[in-house]
């Protein structure tokens, strides 16, 4: 016996390959297709649209096949309402919860469709009904009695097309990794779409390593910040005490970047400057009281830039401000990054990851690393809407500083 469902796909499905990479997934998984109706989107502004049945001899296989359709944006012609299950206690979702992707997905409630807030990657979906409403929730945020959607009837999910004309500025982010070192014209992109993101009263969100200090690119980014091109700053408990480091000792672990020599007792001055700005009470306080006249962090004090600095396992100190609770760290950097509208990650893997899971895939970033495999992590990690470059980082922040507020 053959089970058999109809699924359809439409937008840009030819020019993005979406509709070819749902065709192989088919065959791939040994399942069988017919395309019942096909529409091609003739003009730039015209979309395409695809109605194929997709069958296969075991209901199970089937059921995975669907799955992976429907990751890729391919939605059941007869949708049903969403199935929805009560979570039996705090932090538990019942078996077969359905685990969202970071793309744009609506559930169907009562016949009607609700756009899924927040959306996040791995993450459940609960439907309040009293609004009526649905919306992202990490597991550990789940309470018992929370209306959980399972399995995969009733979801919509629209994976971003690529764009078929430039897209001004933003244009170029359409995915993958650039080897180029460093490209003026690329990183002149960068520049243009940090320019209209601010210019347009959107949020850039930058998430910063400890490198973007030891290479000599803070005065760059400090000059970026009090200028108003970032709104708002991503980091670890490293960044902040290099940078502040940096203001005091005019070392970044012990490195003098001016001469690149390293001072007599240089390499106490990380854990000098830990002990100072624990002594003023914070970083706001060491600003307020003149211990700290300079660098990112002054900068992000006196121009009311938040930030959030989350900390981990091999911390020195930390700092006042450094967040030691993982799962508090998790949602500070969460609400950050759902309020962005840009994000250039700046030489850091794990703050990288750790951003790039939280971002809607309508997110635009940018990720610049030394190491390619830090760039290919986090697209691997699913961060697919993000655009990669290899290069120095010390070259590549001054030169996006000189776009921006020298061009």
């Amino acid at each position: 016996m053959t089970h058999t469902r109809t699924v359809e796909l439409e937008g840009h499905i030819i020019d993005s390959g979406t509709m070819g990479r749902c065709f192989a997934l088919v065959m791939e998984m040994g399942g069988e297709f017919e395309v019942e109706q096909f529409d091609v989107g003739r003009r730039e502004d015209e979309e395409s649209y695809c109605r194929l049945q997709v069958s296969a001899a075991d209901p199970d296989r089937l059921q995975s096949i669907l799955h992976e359709l429907h990751q890729n944006g391919a939605n059941l012609t007869d949708p049903v309402d969403a199935t929805l299950e009560a979570a039996p206690a705090d932090r538990v979702v019942p078996a077969g919860f359905y685990s969202t992707t970071n793309h744009p997905t609506q559930v169907r409630y009562e016949g009607a469709w609700l756009d899924v807030e927040n959306v996040e990657m791995d993450c459940a979906v609960v439907v309040d009904p009293a609004e009526p409403r649905a919306y992202t929730a990490v597991l550990n945020a789940v309470e018992a009695g929370d209306l959980v959607v399972t399995g995969e009837a009733g979801i919509r999910v629209d994976p971003p097309d690529r764009p078929r004309s430039g897209g001004g500025h933003f244009g170029f982010m359409q995915g993958g990794v650039s080897s180029e070192r460093p490209s003026e014209s690329l990183i002149e992109r960068v520049a243009g779409a940090v320019v209209e993101t601010t210019e347009s009263g959107g949020t850039v969100l930058v998430v910063a390593g400890p490198a973007v200090i030891h290479s000599g690119a803070g005065d760059a980014l400090a000059r970026l910040v009090r200028e108003g091109y970032v709104d708002a700053l991503s980091a670890g408990n490293g960044f902040a005490v290099h940078d502040i480091e940096r203001a005091l000792y005019g070392t970044s672990l012990g490195m003098d970047i001016e001469t690149l020599e390293h001072p007599r007792k240089g390499h106490k001055h990380h854990i000098y400057t830990i002990s100072e700005v624990i002594r003023a009470g914070g970083i706001a306080e060491a600003v307020a009281e003149g211990l700290v006249d300079e660098g990112v962090m002054y900068e992000c004090v006196v121009n009311d830039v938040p930030y959030v600095l989350a900390g981990s396992i091999r911390d020195d100190g930390p700092l006042p401000d450094t967040i030691t609770d993982a799962v508090e760290a998790q949602n500070a950097i969460r609400e950050q990054a759902h309020e962005a509208d840009l994000v250039v990650m700046l030489s850091t893997l794990l703050h990288s990851v750790a951003v790039g899971n939280c971002l809607p895939s309508t997110t635009k970033v940018v990720c610049v690393d030394i190491d390619p495999a830090t760039v290919t992590q986090l697209l691997d990690r699913g961060s697919s809407q993000a655009i990669g470059m290899v290069t120095d980082i010390g070259t590549f922040v001054p030169t996006l500083a000189e776009k921006i507020l020298d061009d």
